[in-house]
């Protein structure tokens, strides 16, 4: 596959150049905390503007090789918008435009199928309330129902209809997924889904667990209202995540 892409830095405006670089900067950290699967995963954003056009990645390339660059400008029909020599994968698209059909208030989908996550979306139990981790979960979640691979279209509002309002949709069967109005809040979502799903795990094959009340993710619990107050940390951390990434390898901004 042809990595040689040229900049779009100037054919693009400053508000999705920007977009692109912390898109690909979540690529590249998805890769990091080691939440990648091979290229079968996506994260997508919602470009600015009235077109309702998306970016999404280059199908075929590993989450740490992706660029701002790279990333491809689609529709809501997954057709692309700025000629690129990356494929795209329509089946890929339809759980996110789903969710972004569904979610005008949102600009970011993230999506894994990590280990952990797999794990708890195949329990019946879901998340229990075990974690401190779990009461930013439990205070804004949605589950649906494994349908197979998503790939049909008549899924939409049953996906839709699962996620409601929520910031965190498990998957069962399949995985875990997380919405922001920014993508920073998206990645943090998923941080800590991801954190949730590791700890009940490593609970479940020790003792007897610990149940803390419902109360503390349902009432006015300052956990609670910080998700439903729509993830307004993302932007406090973002900054030193980007400068971890940039420590690394600053590539991601190309």
């Amino acid at each position: 596959m042809n990595m040689n892409i040229a900049s779009l830095k100037e054919v693009v405006s400053a508000e999705e150049w920007q977009l692109r670089v912390d898109l690909a900067a979540c690529y590249r950290l998805v890769a990091l905390y080691g939440w990648s699967d091979l290229v079968f995963t996506h994260i997508t954003a919602r470009v600015p503007g009235p077109e309702h056009h998306f970016l999404i990645n280059p199908y075929g390339l590993m989450f740490d090789e992706i660029t701002a660059s790279s990333l491809v400008k689609i529709d809501g029909q997954c057709n692309k918008i700025i000629d690129s020599p990356f494929p795209v994968n329509p089946a890929g698209f339809v759980i996110h435009s789903a969710v972004h059909e569904a979610r005008e208030d949102i600009t970011c989908v993230l999506h894994t199928h990590t280990r952990a996550g797999v794990a708890v979306s195949a329990q019946k139990c879901g998340i229990l309330p075990i974690s401190q981790q779990s009461t930013f979960i439990l205070a804004s979640l949605g589950y649906h129902d494994y349908e197979g691979v998503a790939f049909r279209a008549d899924e939409k509002p049953r996906l839709q209809k699962s996620l409601g309002h929520a910031s965190h949709l498990m998957l069962h069967n399949h995985g875990l997924l997380t919405v922001g109005k920014t993508i920073a809040d998206a990645f943090l979502n998923m941080y800590r889904f991801e954190s949730t799903c590791q700890i009940q795990t490593a609970a479940q094959a020790g003792g007897e667990l610990i149940h803390y009340d419902a109360q503390i993710y349902q009432g006015d619990d300052s956990a609670a209202q910080y998700v439903r107050g729509g993830g307004t940390g993302g932007g406090f951390v973002w900054p030193s995540l980007l400068r971890k990434l940039d420590r690394l390898d600053n590539s991601y901004k190309h």
